[in-house]
């Protein structure tokens, strides 16, 4: 391996971007990391998270060799091991967990903190099914909207987002994508200052890409599948629907027609908090611009009703033919243009017991601490941290101090999660491995290679549980396999004509590789009618409203908190990746702030940077007063999961519920309620 010279690479981290990297090597060490300008989407622009990510890799408190615990649960007092003492103590506790409670009583518990396909989800799905493990419903994300989006167009296809450079009309509808998708922001640039586009932000708080929009629209949160809602009742009432296309492309436009009435433009501000003059302009601009494209964010599908809410907006681009404008649809997702052979890489056959348990991700501290039979025993952690991110983080901590809990970390750093551990491994980062990348917004896979030598003694995922295999006696040759076979069998995925021509070495030879995207409508869609289906008979035979239909969040289990609290993403963090650098901290600037009406904050006499107390039935926190006009009244919005440092309540996901969302199984983190109150001098809480 070369010492130095520029080498390129890929982003790792959970983004749609997923941006070309080149990265600028000296005496085997990275010293500089920049955007790769020959990628065609991310054209060489990258964001502060991966243009510091050196910082990361070489932070003096990564982790180098394997540790044990010597103090108790959650103290992160930790002494030095050596990887066979690790392997030998992790299998003999799995052997033993085995032979009394069943392999059930073991559960891996991960997501895509890298989001390499070998590493996220190659080998370990290998080894988990051969141990017979409970497996792990992983909805914490998007898996709500990824099913409502589905019951309209079938899958996770969207227009290509280098077309929306032909926009006329940009609405941004529950995603900060200056933040988490800033590569959309720069094609939404693109059109504005080509074609002149307008660009719309629908947001329950005016963030940075609220305040790049020509138009913010605040609304309530939880309520924006009423205002599509009111949006189709006056296209349909001010005959701006395109009837020739929804006959052609459409099933139950008919049904629609009749359904919407009762959203009309004043019961929807009611419900909403946007003005009935503004639900009329939106719904004339939508109408009466061509192409018009919506990018549907992950926010508000985070709510009880969030599947609906996708399953909704999803419906909007047929009322007016936009699907067959270049630049005019939606993207909710579009990783079903690259789907990969997930059974070859997975290998779901490997699973004896077909009807093995799958426990919700999004209720980890159920599964902790309830009676289930057989219970938790152990619990294998990688890619994620869910002492910070998971909801209910009190329950979650509490259920990790269990001391008949053999918990097993494998990371970067000593996590909040980590400090729970009785076995912490240490792991690669993306530069030291060989993976396959393949985004979920635009449509090209890139591969990795490996840029520098593994950080003293760390180790992929893919190379860990090869190890665990053969310590475990497993000799099936699924675990011997190399990362160039890995990658070839997850690309050889006969059921995806998109991806055809990709394969390892082609991607060797060209770095990324475009899916061979077709428009959307030139066949039949993946759904049951073969058309978009504003009318879903699925949907009814799984007990939902066929038709896209506003339902409330779920207030009642909340009590009499008065505020609806949403747990935003800050500029400079990935969930809580980056939130304990040094670096990144500094560029986030400022401490953790909960953003408060003025009028609220007024009648509860809190003034901006106050210290306040936020608490409900799940927890408390204490965050720094930000008094404006950013959020409406009776919201409260935070931005960022800080880390748990020492004298501080400011882990926000202490105050979110872990019920399960209408869909997918998924999150309900911004469905949540809270009180707040100022804390006086002297009265801080440690």
């Amino acid at each position: 391996m070369e010492r130095s010279g520029v080498f390129r690479s890929v982003c790792s981290l959970d983004c749609p971007d997923q941006c070309g990297l080149l990265l600028h090597k000296e005496d085997g060490r990275i010293v500089k990391v920049e955007g790769d300008p020959e990628h065609p989407v991310t054209k060489g622009n990258i964001c502060n998270k991966v243009r510091n990510i050196h910082d990361r890799i070489y932070d003096e408190n990564r982790l180098k060799y394997p540790l044990k615990r010597i103090g108790p649960k959650g103290s992160g007092n930790f002494e030095r091991i050596s990887w066979e003492e690790a392997l030998n103590t992790i299998t003999s506790q799995w052997k033993e967990s085995i032979q009394t409670h069943g392999p059930e009583s073991i559960l891996p518990y991960s997501f895509y903190g890298n989001m390499g396909r070998l590493n996220a989800e190659g080998m370990d799905r290998r080894f988990f099914h051969q141990l017979g493990a409970s497996r792990l419903g992983q909805t914490i994300c998007s898996s709500a909207g990824s099913v409502g989006y589905s019951y309209t167009m079938g899958a996770s296809l969207g227009i290509d987002p280098e077309d929306t450079i032909h926009s006329k009309l940009i609405i941004f509808w529950g995603i900060n994508a200056a933040s988490t998708n800033m590569h959309q922001v720069a094609l939404a640039q693109r059109a504005r200052k080509e074609n002149g586009a307008k660009i719309i932000v629908i947001d329950v708080h005016k963030n940075q890409t609220a305040r790049f929009a020509d138009w913010f629209i605040p609304i309530l949160p939880g309520t924006d599948s009423a205002l599509a809602l009111g949006i189709m009742h006056i296209l349909f009432e001010e005959k701006m629907v395109d009837t020739a296309f929804l006959v052609e492309y459409t099933t139950g436009h008919e049904e629609l027609r009749q359904h919407i009435t009762q959203y009309d433009p004043a019961t929807v501000s009611k419900i909403t908090g946007v003005p009935v003059e503004d639900i009329f302009k939106l719904a004339r601009m939508y109408g009466e611009t061509f192409p018009t494209f919506i990018r549907i964010g992950n926010g508000p599908q985070h709510h009880d009703n969030g599947g609906m809410f996708v399953r909704t907006v999803s419906c909007l681009p047929a009322l007016t033919g936009q699907w067959l404008l270049k630049g005019g649809g939606a993207i909710k997702g579009n990783s079903g243009y690259l789907a990969i052979n997930s059974g070859q890489l997975q290998r779901p056959d490997l699973l004896k017991n077909k009807n093995t348990r799958i426990i919700n991700m999004n209720q980890l501290g159920d599964a902790l601490l309830s009676p289930i039979d057989p219970p938790i025993k152990s619990l294998y952690v990688y890619g994620t941290n869910p002492a910070v991110v998971a909801p209910e983080g009190n329950k979650v901590r509490n259920g990790l101090e269990r001391e008949d809990l053999f918990t097993v970390v494998h990371d970067l750093f000593i996590t909040e999660t980590a400090r729970y551990a009785d076995i912490v491994l240490p792991a690669t980062s993306s530069f030291e491995n060989t993976d396959l990348y393949t985004s979920y917004w635009h449509h090209y896979a890139q591969l990795q290679e490996p840029v520098i030598l593994p950080y003293f003694e760390s180790k992929s995922n893919v190379e860990v549980f090869r190890l665990l295999a053969a310590g475990m006696g497993y000799e099936d040759t699924a675990f011997t396999e190399t990362e160039e076979e890995l990658i070839d069998q997850a690309l050889n995925n006969p059921r995806n004509q998109y991806i055809e021509e990709i394969d390892y070495m082609a991607l060797k030879k060209q770095h990324f590789v475009k899916a061979k995207v077709e428009p959307l409508l030139t066949g039949k869609l993946p759904t049951p009618s073969g058309k978009i289906e504003l009318y879903s008979e699925r949907m009814k035979e799984a007990g939902y409203p066929p038709l896209p239909t506003y339902l409330p969040l779920k207030t009642e289990e909340e009590g009499e908190h008065p505020f609806l609290f949403i747990p935003a993403p800050n500029h400079n963090f990935l969930n809580s990746t980056f939130s304990n650098n040094y670096k990144h901290v500094k560029l986030e600037k400022e401490t953790p702030r909960i953003h408060i009406n003025a009028v609220d904050a007024r009648l509860l006499r809190i003034e901006d940077g106050e210290m306040v107390r936020v608490w409900n039935q799940r927890g408390e926190c204490e965050l720094h007063a930000a008094v404006g006009e950013n959020v409406l009244p009776g919201v409260l919005v935070t931005q960022g999961l800080w880390a748990d440092s020492k004298g501080t309540k400011q882990l926000v996901n202490s105050l979110t519920p872990d019920r399960i969302a209408d869909m997918g199984g998924g999150a309900t983190f911004f469905s949540g309620r809270v009180s707040v109150e100022k804390i006086g001098k002297g009265e801080r809480r440690s």
